[in-house]
């Protein structure tokens, strides 16, 4: 390449060069060509975001059009199956859930639901469960129900899953409260619809609750008005449902376990279900029924009818499912309510509230008598004598320890004649014990030993003694200690009332408790020890010591092993058995035991052997006169002796060899000649 060409490619290049900067922008066209740059491109996404807005909206639309669509159909279709299921009552069964109805008076605050217009909440006010939580006695969270099944003229409903509509100005969730005499009303009604889909407000089935502000109990009236037309003509009896799952209140589960039970009566006889804790019972009554009750330890939820149900079934069952620890028992009961065009009405009452005995018996229906206080005389004992004197220092607002020590006094009091007529029977049985001694040398055989007996029994009746003048008296004290056995673990007064290391009188006073199983410890004592149970059977251990020594100075030593190995496996068996229960009762038997060694020291002061002795001495003097009974046992006796012979005799003839028993028989048959 030559000069010129370089020349001339370098002028080119200058030349583009500067044609490219002459023909440049300025800095303000740079800014501007920016700006309308910018510009074009916000128009751009403008129009992006409102086409996307446009088509969003179009689908929303079309979205909510098909759901509307769809809801529609579903509605329909819904109201369709409603209508083939529920009839005449399609409107209520479609219709929503609402929030219950709460009702507060002084003792109670109750929960009723529009659904099914059943109490499906019950606080007890006032009390807790053992481990201080609100006392619920019945929970919706449970497989709770309340209703009856009816008819219409093809179909079985039941009022449980229909909704009852408020009156009255009352509406869903609404909080009503009364107090002292006061009552109020929550009325709900059952509509049934048209054949538009409204409600014909004419007809009803109405449920009215009635509370009162300082009574357990609530009064429910149901009414029929005007039913007749979507009603079974036919139907005149209707089956009422009621099931609960019962839950722990007490801090013994056990115990609790068997006393939740259902108890019924027809106010002749109140009857209960077997209490076997680990299997369910049903039973059907065909007679009349007045109440039934879900009852526990000491509280009880009972339906009570104005008249009477005519018949019922009652079940219990245990847990099952998905159920919490605390659950006792499923209980259900169905009744049959009976109503006519005549009786459109059916009235009930139910009582939510404690077992407490003197609060039961005032409603005179009976309920008193599903706190189990013993049968025949020990029950008598109880409810004529135990509780009216338990009351009465009740009234003083004494503590319940000192009420129950003074109780144990009174008791003790009573019982001192037999007590004392018992130990002074003893006293004569330790002043004639070296008599009866020397009566037992003179036979030792074993073949005399009804001579030997006959010769004491002699004994006894010159010096004027009664061999049942000591056991006596402790039998007729027996009924009074099975009666508190009864009374303790059932009264309600003494529920988490404290007392010295006792937190709670009406279950066991554990001063230490363990989790671990322990074979046999475990099953027969417990996992905790009981302060008052091991005090009481100490106390029972130096009576029963104490005892045995009165005994065997006062009797036959050797008759009276077997009952002495006895006497101190009792108080043994005791620990195993009250160490469970209400530290009330071990504390009143502890109390038994003081008292009663108190008296044996007063005995031992009082009563002169020495005179004892002189006075059956003089006894001795007098003729003795037997009264039929000695007279009956002599006859006995002479009858066994002469048994005896003869079976000696004929014995010592079988032993004989055959030569002599033909030479025996033939001296006989001279001897006859």
């Amino acid at each position: 390449m030559d000069k010129n060409t370089i020349i001339g490619l370098l002028l080119i290049v200058a030349l583009l060069i500067g044609y490219s900067i002459w023909n440049s922008p300025s800095k303000e066209e740079k800014e501007a060509q920016q700006r309308a740059k910018d510009s074009l491109q916000r128009e751009t996404i403008a129009k992006q975001v409102e086409d996307s807005l446009a088509k969003l909206q179009t689908e929303i639309m079309d979205t909510v059009k098909a759901e509307k669509q769809n809801k529609k159909q579903e509605t329909v279709d819904n109201q369709t199956v409603a209508k083939n299921q529920f009839g005449s009552f399609a409107t209520s069964a479609s219709q929503q859930n609402v929030a219950p109805i709460l009702v507060e008076n002084d003792l109670y605050r109750l929960q009723i639901n529009p659904k099914g217009a059943q109490i499906e909440r019950v606080e007890l006010k006032n009390v807790k469960t053992w481990d201080k939580q609100p006392l619920v006695l019945l929970n919706p969270e449970d497989d709770h129900k309340f209703g009856f099944s009816f008819y219409t003229d093809y179909l079985s409903l039941h009022t449980s899953d229909l909704h009852f509509s408020l009156v009255n100005d009352i509406a869903e969730g609404d909080t009503l409260s009364v107090q002292g005499a006061d009552s109020l009303q929550v009325v709900l009604r059952l509509y049934p619809n048209l054949e538009d889909g409204s409600l014909d407000t004419a007809a009803y089935i109405e449920y009215v609750y009635i509370v009162r502000g300082d009574d357990y109990r609530t009064a429910l009236k149901i009414n029929f008005v005007n039913t007749s037309q979507y009603l079974n003509r036919n139907q005149h009896e209707y089956e009422l449902t009621w099931l609960t799952t019962l839950h722990q209140q007490e801090k013994n589960r056990k115990t609790e376990m068997q006393a939740t039970n259902i108890y019924y009566s027809d106010i002749e006889d109140v009857e209960n279900l077997k209490e076997s804790a680990d299997a369910g019972d049903s039973v059907s009554y065909t007679t009349r029924v007045k109440w039934v009750s879900f009852k526990q330890m000491f509280f009880t939820s009972t339906l009570i009818a104005d008249n009477y149900f005519d018949n019922g079934t009652f079940v219990t069952a245990m847990p099952k499912g998905n159920k919490t620890a605390d659950c006792l028992k499923d209980l259900k009961a169905r009744l049959t309510l009976s109503i006519t065009e005549n009786q459109p009405s059916f009235g009930l009452n139910f009582y939510f509230g404690p077992n407490k005995y003197n609060l039961l018996k005032k409603y005179d229906i009976g309920l008193e008598n599903q706190i189990f206080l013993g049968r025949s005389i020990i029950a008598w004992i109880n409810k004529f004598a135990i509780i009216p004197i338990f009351n009465f220092f009740e009234g003083f607002g004494w503590h319940y320890g000192l009420i129950i020590l003074i109780l144990t006094i009174i008791i003790k009091l009573v019982l001192f004649p037999l007590t004392a007529k018992s130990y002074k029977s003893s006293a004569r049985m330790r002043v004639v014990k070296p008599q009866v001694d020397e009566i037992s040398k003179r036979y030792p055989k074993q073949e005399d030993a009804m001579k030997k007996q006959q010769a004491i029994m002699g004994l006894y009746r010159q010096l004027g003694i009664k061999p049942m003048g000591g056991c006596l008296p402790m039998l007729l004290q027996f009924p009074i200690l099975v009666a508190m056995f009864r009374f303790f673990p059932a009264a309600y007064e003494l529920r988490q009332q404290s007392f010295l290391w006792a937190d709670d009188l009406s279950t066991y006073d554990a001063i230490v408790s363990w989790n671990q199983h322990i074979p046999i410890i475990s099953s027969f004592y417990g996992n905790h020890i009981s302060l008052f149970t091991l005090l009481m059977t100490i106390a029972t251990l130096f009576y029963t010591i104490l005892n045995n020594k009165m005994m065997s100075a006062g009797g036959n030593e050797q008759q009276m092993k077997i009952m002495k190995w006895m006497m101190y496996l009792m108080p043994i068996m005791f620990l195993g058995i009250f160490n469970n229960y209400a530290a009330g009762l071990s504390y009143y038997y502890l109390l038994v035991n003081l008292i009663t060694f108190v008296q044996m020291g007063v005995f031992r002061l009082t009563i002169n052997e020495d005179k004892l002795r002189r006075q059956m001495e003089t006894y001795k003097a007098k003729p003795v006169k037997k009264s039929k009974w000695q007279e009956r046992m002599d006859k006995m006796m002479k009858a066994q002796q002469e048994r005896a012979k003869a079976n000696a005799s004929a014995n010592s003839r079988n032993a004989l060899p055959p030569t002599k028993q033909r030479s025996n028989t033939s001296l006989q048959n001279k001897k006859k000649r």
